[in-house]
């Protein structure tokens, strides 16, 4: 299948209570996942971005899924530019962190602060973890998704060229979260950077023209094996909100027919350039996700 729709999460909490996705009877892990492969092809791993995942979760994952299930997983925020505590890292690299910092295990730090050891071992923890994902052909993309303050610019691309080329090969895909990267002329560069590192540009739909934080959706493909397109939804009122603490509740959307249906030449157009096209639809907000996805399946 060239072109797989999924959404950004099987897990969250407003989708698990809200009843509507999941019948009544599936109430585990396990079933839950077994669950939502019967109705989507593709679906994207949130937690990694949060914790390094595990092998453990990898093999399972490949357990409860049919062999044409594909993931795309979220790369460890450290990588991209965000910050994070110690408490994020795996228990026996925290003390290891704390010390090297000189402070406690919860003052942010930012991947730049860490000693080129630690980095090294996480990468590695990191591309291990996704092995069995690699190894029975289910990883379809590692998604690096970069910090609203990463910009356009040498530090900026140098972080880029950095994170694809830890991934030694791997399936890289990369969202900017800056318009720096489209703005102004800079747009051209951006792609042919990505083309030079064999990466999948990300097309992003969010809050047209609403934020520094968000870029416009630029329709261009620049892996031949792979594109990536990510629908956050355009709910411009709570793009920079806390929604009560859930971060769902920024992307609180239900796509029309009309915005969705707009979408799917330019789709068509990608499907076209490359082998595959994943569209990842992340309005998590209950069920949103699952019946956004629904209806552009069906229009397509």
């Amino acid at each position: 299948m060239p072109l797989l729709v999924g959404t950004a999460s099987w897990t969250d909490p407003t989708l698990i209570a809200c009843g509507r996705f999941y019948p009544p009877e599936v109430r585990t892990p396990e079933a839950r996942l077994r669950f939502y492969a019967t109705r989507f092809p593709l679906v994207e791993v949130s937690s990694s971005y949060y914790a390094l995942p595990s092998a453990a979760n990898a093999d399972r994952w490949v357990a409860r899924t049919p062999p044409h299930f594909s993931f795309d997983v979220k790369a460890h925020r450290l990588f991209t530019g965000h910050t994070a505590t110690a408490e994020a890292l795996p228990p026996d690299l925290r003390a290891v962190v704390a010390d090297a910092l000189g402070t406690d295990e919860h003052r942010p730090f930012v991947y730049g602060e860490l000693p080129h050891p630690v980095r090294d071992e996480l990468w590695h923890r990191f591309r291990t973890a996704l092995q069995p994902l690699h190894a029975a052909g289910r990883l379809g993309a590692v998604l690096f998704q970069f910090a609203p303050w990463v910009r356009a610019g040498a530090a900026g691309e140098a972080l880029v060229e950095h994170c694809v080329d830890r991934m030694a090969g791997g399936p890289a895909a990369v969202e900017f979260r800056h318009r720096s990267w489209f703005a102004d002329g800079q747009g051209a560069r951006t792609l042919a950077l990505l083309r030079a590192l064999g990466a999948a540009h990300v097309v992003v739909d969010g809050p047209v023209g609403a934020f520094e934080n968000c870029v416009p959706a630029v329709w261009s493909a620049t892996c031949p094996a792979l594109a990536v397109v990510r629908l956050h939804g355009r709910n411009a009122a709570a793009w920079n909100g806390r929604a009560g603490g859930a971060s769902s509740g920024r992307f609180r959307y239900e796509y029309s027919d009309a915005e969705l249906g707009a979408m799917v030449p330019a789709l068509r157009n990608l499907e076209a350039e490359v082998e595959r096209v994943h569209v990842v639809v992340n309005t998590n907000h209950r069920d949103q996700g699952q019946t956004n996805a629904r209806r552009l399946l069906d229009l397509l």
